[in-house]
């Protein structure tokens, strides 16, 4: 099982890749973050801004142990690739777990319901991001959880505050429920390990690295306590303040509730039966009180550290109901049946739609025009393009606020239909974008070729 979903998740990654549909925000990012520890040294990221310190916008620093495998694939399929694989095998310590407790059907029909997830196929359909390391590691622990395995359900969740700076809040919840279960000194310790991992990030290493001396996303906190930028600032009343909204935001607006019944809808709503649930509280809060309004839906990556949740839930609730025979095979037959209800709205669909297996001439003509471009050259280009360069150039996205300046190459679509010129996408817009590529040629570029939409300046010596 494992096997195929690594197979159909590494083909909907791959192609979206091959027909430039891949992005800057977030493809291109990690391809730079992964280089730059490739290289020996700290993360920085051109996308993010000139040299910037990409430890000082995310505490993701796991992404070091891809650096192997990028030093002998220097390419943006082995990040998709490795997420596909890490997503894959967080199949196997579910399935295993439904075999052994609830037997063979159980086993499969489990298992292959949290494989063809949609937080699992959006993730894939997304580009690549470090949380693809949280679902084999919540699964582990989960499923240690659910067979007794205290020491090991801590073991496995300690990692988590390695992959990004939230998930302290899930290893203290993880915590939690192991003292609850009667493993205090074990559960306290991994509680505390939890809360001290994420305060240390948002409070110490991340202002630490961050050019603006703070947490960068405190602004996304809906409420009075956004104003002051931190929290902090506002002392105990800015805490209370995010604990209010994150609390209203869950119920708020109806976005939010549908994301929720989404989540809960493949386990027939029995994973509400199981304290495993509690786990995804941290990323429900976080999710619900931002104001940014991606956060609240089904869409990217924000709901993957959620499917090792609530199918573990989905497991631990049949399996503390006593559920057999007639009883079992109902409830897994209403997963099937939701789980392939939803599936053709997610991007594992694109598997069986022809256009997936089309490739547009357009993208030919800009593999010709990319490859113009000489290794290791400092370049922008539109948002599409700087995936197929940020393996081998220094690449930025083109007319963004601290991109650097006066690269030696730029090259743009000025055919990018309105509807992707979403942030980050074309800062610039598209009449913006046309004046200021004009303002380029007059000043410090020559026109080296113009094609089918793609216009590539080289800057004059």
């Amino acid at each position: 099982m494992a096997s195929v979903l690594f197979l159909m998740y590494s083909a909907v990654s791959l192609r979206l890749h091959q027909r430039m549909l891949t992005s800057s925000y977030d493809l291109g990012i990690f391809q730079q973050v992964v280089r730059s520890y490739a290289g020996g040294h700290l993360p920085v990221s051109e996308i993010k801004g000139e040299d910037f310190p990409v430890l000082g916008d995310h505490f993701s620093p796991i992404l070091a142990l891809m650096a192997p495998y990028y030093r002998m694939w220097q390419t943006a399929q082995t990040l998709l690739v490795a997420q596909a694989a890490l997503l894959a095998v967080s199949v196997v310590p579910l399935a295993l777990w439904a075999r052994r407790a609830l037997g063979p059907a159980a086993g499969a029909v489990i298992g292959a319901c949290y494989g063809l997830s949609w937080g699992i196929a959006s993730t894939v359909g997304y580009d690549f991001h470090e949380v693809a390391f949280a679902a084999p590691l919540l699964m582990l622990s989960l499923t240690a959880f659910g067979n007794g395995r205290m020491r090991a359900a801590a073991s496995w969740a300690l990692p988590l505050l390695l992959v990004k700076e939230d998930l302290g809040l899930t290893v203290l919840v993880i915590g939690l429920l192991i003292a609850w279960r009667g493993e205090r000194r074990i559960g306290a310790a991994t509680a505390v390990a939890g809360l001290a991992g994420t305060a240390l990030a948002l409070f110490v290493i991340l202002p630490a690295f961050n050019p603006a001396g703070t947490f960068a996303y405190w602004s996304l906190v809906e409420g009075p306590a956004a104003a002051g930028g931190s929290p902090a600032a506002g002392g105990g009343q800015g805490l209370l303040d995010v604990l209010h909204h994150a609390t209203i935001g869950l119920v708020t607006p109806e976005a939010k509730i549908s994301t929720f019944a989404l989540v809960l809808a493949p386990t027939l709503f029995l994973a509400l039966r199981s304290p495993l649930l509690w786990a995804a509280l941290p990323t429900l809060l976080w999710r619900f009180s931002s104001s940014n309004t991606l956060h609240w839906g089904t869409g990217f990556h924000y709901s993957l550290v959620l499917m090792p949740i609530v199918f573990t839930a989905f497991v631990d609730a049949l399996v503390r109901r006593g559920t057999r025979g007639r009883g079992l095979r109902r409830h897994l037959a209403g997963s099937a049946a939701i789980t392939l209800l939803i599936l053709p709205s997610f991007p594992l669909f694109q598997l069986v739609q022809p256009d997936t297996w089309r490739t547009d001439p357009r993208v030919l003509v800009a593999r010709r025009m990319l490859a113009v471009i000489p290794d290791g050259a400092t370049v922008q280009a539109s948002d599409h393009l700087v995936p197929q360069l940020a393996d081998r150039t220094s690449a930025g996205l083109y007319g963004a606020l601290g991109a650097r300046p006066d690269p030696q190459w730029i090259m743009v679509d000025t055919w990018v239909p309105a509807g992707r010129r979403w942030w980050p996408g074309q800062p610039l817009g598209a009449e913006a974008e046309q004046q200021h590529l004009a303002a380029d040629l007059r000043t410090a570029y020559d026109l080296v070729d113009q094609e089918q939409g793609y216009v590539l300046l080289h800057r004059r010596a």
